[in-house]
């Protein structure tokens, strides 16, 4: 038997084999292939990419049995119970809904996709089909962000009153990434909008400014490398978030939230847990970006999927909450691009 302690709850398991497929094998495909492999009673089946050489290489990296380019035939293959894709962010819908027609359950980075109307389609087709999916909005396995939360819920800190978040990467990705992801909020800041509403509820209404502060190429891609965001809750409680896509001195992240009796604070402000104390001062290393600052966290999520597979219960978070990250992030980008505050009921 596995207890399995989540972000609120435990759950109880019998212990299972799964065979896996795997499908995408970029930056976070190898993070997540690595963390997979360390997995007890897993069997990665199968890596499949479009690029026969990255998926062989994935196929190595897990220890699978074979490798292939052909994505859609690795998802209906008979030997396979279940699927992790960490494909390109376009990909993700078509083939969850692959997944979901094979009646295979899915793991899928975030996002579901890049416009509402793509993800509610998909967390329709999940529900009608009854097959788990589950999205990898993995901040919320995190064990600082994973304590809140439990500490909020048991009203430890009451009535929660001001959210803020912090999130600036340390190196940006390709302007050629950029002119595909949606944009910042859609992109990045999503992860804090899906903490807000994880952490306090429901976004009523967002404001949103922004500018290219750090390379001026941003604004040929039709983004911004620098924002901040002005959030009001249904419960009454304000919020603001700050993301930018480079810094200077590592990883920078933390959250804070302040109630009627307490405030918590989520960071991690060293990746090694040593200071080094010399000729009047001291100084300590930094997380270089998130897949070293959340490697609990990633290992966590997939831990979390698959036993929530043997114990029978519906994996979190899923589509319906990417739905509404997602309609957060579009509210924000409206409200940047328009200039004024937006409330995410308009976001249809």
């Amino acid at each position: 038997m596995l207890i399995l302690a989540d972000t609120g709850q435990n759950i109880k398991v019998e212990m299972k084999t799964f065979n896996v497929a795997f499908l995408g094998v970029g930056r976070m495909g190898t993070t997540h292939l690595r963390n997979l492999a360390a997995l007890p009673d897993l069997h990665v089946r199968v890596v499949a990419d479009r690029d026969l050489a990255a998926a062989r290489q994935g196929q190595a990296l897990a220890r699978a049995e074979r490798a292939t380019d052909d994505i859609a035939g690795a998802i209906r293959a008979p030997d396979v119970d279940a699927v992790l894709i960490a494909t390109s962010t376009g990909s993700h819908a078509e083939l969850i809904e692959q997944c979901v027609r094979a009646g295979k359950p899915v793991w899928c980075e975030k996002p579901v996709a890049l416009t509402l109307e793509d993800t509610r389609r998909v967390a329709q087709i999940a529900e009608a089909s009854g097959v788990p999916v589950m999205i990898g909005f993995m901040r919320r396995f995190d064990p600082g962000y994973a304590a809140a939360k439990r500490k909020i819920a048991a009203g430890e800190i009451g009535r929660v009153e001001r959210f803020r978040a912090v999130s600036c990467d340390f190196t940006p990705p390709p302007l050629a990434f950029i002119k595909t992801s949606g944009g910042i909020f859609v992109d990045m800041l999503v992860h804090d909008f899906d903490m807000a509403r994880f952490l306090v509820g429901e976004i009523e209404a967002v404001s949103a400014w922004g500018g290219a502060l750090i390379d001026p190429g941003y604004v040929d891609a039709g983004d911004v490398d620098t924002a901040v965001a002005m959030l009001r809750f249904a419960s009454g409680a304000l919020g603001v978030l700050e993301g930018a896509r480079r810094t200077t001195w590592g990883y920078d992240i933390r959250t804070e939230i302040a109630g009627s009796q307490a405030k918590l604070v989520i960071e991690a402000p060293r990746m090694t847990p040593l200071l080094d104390y010399r000729d009047l001062g001291y100084g300590g290393d930094q997380y270089p970006n998130f897949p070293e600052r959340f490697e609990a966290a990633y290992r966590a999520e997939l831990e979390f999927f698959f036993a929530c597979l043997r114990a029978g219960t519906a994996p979190a978070p899923g589509a319906p909450d990417a739905l509404e990250s997602l309609r957060v992030a579009l509210a924000a980008t409206k409200s940047l691009r328009e200039g004024r505050p937006v409330r995410v009921e308009e976001i249809q």
